[in-house]
Order: C-alpha cells, then sequence, then structure tokens
C-alpha cells in the first residue's frame, strides 16, 4: 500500500468578518456619543497681585455664603436659603442691569453645592461677569 504524502496547504485567514466587526464597533461608537454641551458656566479666576486692591464699585452685586450655606444679598440676610429666595434677592437689587459685576464671596467651609448655585442663579438671570473674590490673608 502506498501513501502519498499530498502536500500541506498553508492555513488561511480571512479577515472579512474581523473588519466588518470593527467597522461595527466603529460605528456604533460614533453613532452613540454625544458632542452636545449640556450645561456650560464661564468663569474668570482671579488673579493674584499684591500690589492692586481694588474695592467693589457701586455698580456691583455682592453674594456672599457662610459657612452654613446661607446667602447675603449686598450684606443683607436672606430669608432662607433657597433658589427661589435668591433669585428674587438678586432681581430685587439689580432690576433691570444684567451688565453689573457679581462677585461670589464664600466661606472657606461653606459647599461648593451653595457656591455654585449661587453662580447658577445668577447666570440664569443673564449676568455675564461674574467674579469669584478672594481674599488676601494678612500674614502674606
Amino acid at each position: 500500500m502506498k501513501l502519498s504524502n499530498r502536500p500541506k496547504d498553508a492555513p488561511e485567514v480571512n479577515l472579512t468578518p474581523l473588519i466588518d466587526v470593527v467597522l461595527l464597533l466603529l460605528i456604533f461608537f460614533m453613532v452613540s456619543t454625544s458632542f452636545v454641551r449640556e450645561a456650560e458656566i464661564n468663569l474668570h479666576l482671579p488673579e493674584a497681585d499684591a500690589s492692586a486692591q481694588t474695592d467693589a464699585s457701586v455698580d456691583a452685586l455682592e453674594i456672599t455664603v457662610t459657612a452654613a450655606g446661607s446667602y447675603l444679598v449686598n450684606g443683607r440676610a436672606l430669608v432662607n436659603n433657597e433658589r427661589r429666595t435668591l433669585r428674587a434677592a438678586i432681581e430685587r437689587v439689580a432690576g433691570e442691569k444684567r451688565d453689573m459685576t457679581v462677585y461670589i464671596r464664600a466661606d472657606a467651609n461653606a459647599t461648593h453645592q451653595s457656591v455654585v448655585t449661587a453662580m447658577d442663579v445668577a447666570g440664569q438671570l443673564g449676568f455675564v461677569n461674574v467674579s469669584i473674590a478672594t481674599v488676601t490673608p494678612p500674614d502674606a
């Protein structure tokens, strides 16, 4: 009995299914990605300058956030810490002027949520010049 050695065929890799799967994954991720910015707050961060000290101008609105999370608008305390109360107080002080600068002063122990709420209410009312006020420590 004579057995013949057949030449062995080299294994062949079919890349078509792999390319199809990769393209489908690419299309899925492109379609499912969201490029829309839901909310955006523009902040102008303060710059330290020891030589220049400026006082808040008369045409400015100051919102103070205490450590307990209560708000003061131009030095006057609000009856509660609700968002609508803060909004009403800002509208009463500013009137129809939306070009005035809003200074937000926050206690070091104030929660981030209280500060963000103050920035959000000012932004919803149409104020575009919102600044975070800084205090230079006495030993600096």
